[in-house]
């Protein structure tokens, strides 16, 4: 009988570790959210070296009491007057996603998110194939999003996740309400501070797995490395 309570003890935190996180069940501390600029060189490893090909700021800043904006600019080192711009605004209590614009050289995308439907649209700029999206979708975080969303979750070692997103994208095989999911939680230290490395995938790209290590005390990231298939990039923060 007691290995048969301990056994059932087990199934139950596994099962509750798994809860699938959603804007109504987000358990994320909202406490932690500061506005803050950080800015991070990119870098594509290959054969034990590593070549800057860009640098990435992200903004985090409270618009009022209660929306918060992320805005993402991406310039590339070989092409710096072209630039990528992401803006997504949330609640900042549960990080519900409002609207996600993304503009870029290739394409530009906007949708607006209600209560029971996404809408917007997605302009293909070398076609000029302008394609206008209305889909019914609930219980999600915009896919853009959630790698900040992660920093704000209650981290211990071996904690894991799975996150309902919205993503878009009409070249990919899955679209809509998909899932992100935090694979393992680690106790490390990178220069000498304490910090979370949280590992993560998502259904957008099962091959890919990126890991971010995470400031204990501040919840600010100072590195994240991706493994696309073999292939790893690498973000590292110098403010």
């Amino acid at each position: 009988m007691r290995t048969f309570i301990f056994l059932l003890l087990i199934s139950s935190t596994h099962l509750l570790s798994q809860k699938l996180l959603t804007p109504a069940h987000s358990g994320i501390d909202s406490k932690l959210i500061k506005d803050e600029t950080s800015e991070a060189l990119w870098y594509v490893e290959n054969a034990g070296s590593k070549t800057e090909i860009g640098n990435i700021v992200t903004e985090l800043k409270s618009l009022n009491k209660t929306d918060l904006l992320i805005k993402t600019t991406v310039k590339m080192k070989q092409v710096p007057d072209l630039k990528w711009t992401d803006s997504t605004i949330v609640k900042k209590a549960d990080f519900a996603p409002q609207y996600h614009s993304s503009y870029n050289s290739m394409r530009d995308m906007v949708l607006r998110f209600g209560k029971n439907k996404v809408t917007g649209y997605y302009l293909d700029k070398k076609s000029q194939k302008k394609d206008l999206i209305e889909t019914d979708a609930v219980n999600y975080f915009d896919s853009s999003s959630y790698p900040i969303l992660i920093r704000f979750l209650p981290l211990q070692e071996s904690y894991s996740s799975d996150i309902s997103i919205f993503d878009y994208n009409p070249k990919a095989n899955k679209n809509g309400v998909i899932k992100a999911y935090v694979v393992d939680v680690k106790k490390t230290e990178y220069n000498g501070k304490p910090v979370w490395a949280v590992k993560t995938n998502d259904d957008i790209s099962s091959k890919t797995t990126t890991t971010y290590f995470i400031n204990r005390e501040t919840r600010k990231v100072v590195k994240q490395e991706t493994d696309m298939a073999g292939r790893k990039i690498s973000l590292e923060f110098i403010k």
